[in-house]
């Protein structure tokens, strides 16, 4: 069985200035050694990272058409919060930085979450699930 050490998910984005200031006033920090004026490394934790791409270097990666994001989905991605407070926290900053919204909060009682989009269409969620309901 392979193990990955490290996941990169990789995201066209149309104006990538425009990007790293989304993300930055989400609180995110960026691999310097990664960035050019082509894409950027976006750091989610130390083992997850992504890689945000201008468009037209984007297509050098693929023979297929790159999806829009404003109008299909490609991908949803998730990541966790330390309590439910911390959904509702970053999906509010989310929205005041740029993002829109995606879909309203979903209360399951033991998993909440929230979700946007980002300022190029990509869907992102946030949610908490209630350590004492996981084993």
């Amino acid at each position: 069985m392979v193990q990955a050490k490290m996941v990169f998910l990789t995201l066209p984005v149309k104006k990538l200035n425009a990007s790293v200031d989304f993300f930055t006033a989400l609180g995110f920090e960026f691999n310097p050694q990664f960035t050019d004026e082509n894409a950027t490394c976006l750091i989610l934790n130390e083992n997850t990272m992504v890689m945000l791409v201008v468009e037209d270097y984007f297509k050098t990666f693929t023979k297929k058409e790159i999806s829009d994001a404003r109008t299909s989905t490609e991908a949803i991605l998730g990541f966790s919060a330390d309590s439910r407070e911390g959904v509702d926290i970053f999906v509010e900053k989310a929205l005041a930085s740029g993002g829109s919204v995606s879909n309203e909060k979903v209360d399951h009682g033991f998993m909440y979450s929230g979700s946007f989009q980002d300022v190029d269409g990509h869907l992102w969620e946030v949610m908490y699930m209630d350590p004492n309901f996981v084993q």
